[in-house]
């Protein structure tokens, strides 16, 4: 793929708490053994895949995830299934199913209307949840194995790391702060690696940046955990360069980083809400079929002091999503009627 190589700085993490696990050692020959016996597995798989298959399977999860951004979560799930099945070794395809059913609980949990659309409480679960965990550990597991078995390594961080970022994602939104951090600094150590092994990988940059950008601009609590698990320092400024950088250059990440960066600038810390605008209003014209743009745009819009064109788009949303079965169309339905009778409490929508 074209585009500008990105450098980042390696920092070596400070101080930090240890942890030992005396009862691990047990169990440790027996997993050696398995992890050995599946890298073996794997690699005599791999000998006898083509040569561009990879590359092919990409191509299927491109798709997919342009399925996923238009809004068919289902459909997008599907495609992934199939990557798994063409390529069970593979943690690619156990990676973007993970991905879709995060924006599955996203849409059916969170609260998407606020400007701080991920708070949602603590407790807070959802039918979802067990599957996106396994998802994501048989993601991690199938990365690490590839690796063992020495196949595309640097890529294989790429996928490991992703998918420690989607478990930082789920843990945030269900306020578990410390297994947020720890996920985060997991996935940030797995994407340097990735990209200093390989700077093609510039999906790397869309979870570093990510990373860069909120450690050093969330509360007072991520000072706590840094000095608690021994935190990398982030920077605001770099993280946003990083995000842009996926959202030009990615495989695998172009839309979401460009929702994440359009989300930063809304922000009530950054209030650059007219290139929040422009970049949803990118989304919403990339992905016509996903009413999340739609009201990401309207909610900005009436922030911004245009509340006519604001509520116009929830009521664009009411009629796109009124009728559909799926739960993340119910969702979007219900957040779409929850704005309109906000602004007009008398008025009571079907």
């Amino acid at each position: 793929m074209d585009g500008p190589m990105l450098v980042i700085p390696i920092r070596h993490c400070g101080r930090g708490i240890c942890f030992s696990f005396s009862g691990a050692k047990a169990t440790k020959p027996l997993l050696i053994v398995f992890v050995s016996l599946l890298a073996t597995a794997t690699l005599a798989r791999a000998a006898a895949r083509p040569q561009n298959f990879e590359a092919e399977q990409i191509k299927v999860a491109q798709q997919g995830l342009n399925i996923l951004m238009n809004g068919n979560t289902e459909t997008a799930g599907k495609v992934f299934q199939k990557i798994q099945s063409d390529d069970p070794d593979s943690a690619l395809g156990y990676l973007m199913e993970a991905n879709a059913l995060w924006w599955e609980i996203y849409i059916t949990t969170g609260n998407l209307i606020d400007p701080d659309v991920f708070v949602v409480s603590s407790g807070s679960t959802s039918p979802y949840d067990a599957r996106f965990n396994k998802l994501v550990d048989t993601a991690i597991a199938k990365a690490r194995a590839n690796r063992n078995a020495k196949r595309d390594v640097a890529r294989n961080n790429l996928y490991e790391g992703m998918a420690y970022g989607l478990r930082g994602r789920l843990a945030s939104m269900r306020g578990s702060n410390l297994a947020a951090a720890r996920a985060g600094k997991q996935m940030r150590s797995l994407l340097i690696t990735a990209v200093h092994q390989d700077r093609n990988l510039r999906d790397a940059y869309a979870g570093i940046g990510l990373y860069d950008y909120f450690v050093d601009t969330l509360p007072t609590i991520v000072k706590l955990l840094r000095w608690m698990i021994g935190l990398p320092g982030g920077s605001r400024e770099r993280g946003l360069h990083e995000i842009e950088y996926a959202a030009k250059y990615g495989e695998l990440t172009r839309g979401e980083a460009l929702y994440y960066l359009a989300k930063d600038y809304s922000r009530t810390n950054e209030r650059q809400y007219a290139k929040s605008l422009e970049l949803f209003g990118q989304l919403s014209s990339q992905y016509p079929g996903n009413g999340l743009w739609k009201l990401m745009v309207g909610s900005l819009k009436i922030r911004t002091g245009h509340p006519q064109e604001g509520e116009a788009l929830y009521r664009e949303v009411l009629n796109q999503e009124r009728g559909k079965e799926s739960a993340a169309a119910k969702s979007l339905y219900k957040a779409a009627q929850k704005a309109v009778e906000r602004r007009h409490p008398n008025e009571h929508i079907q």
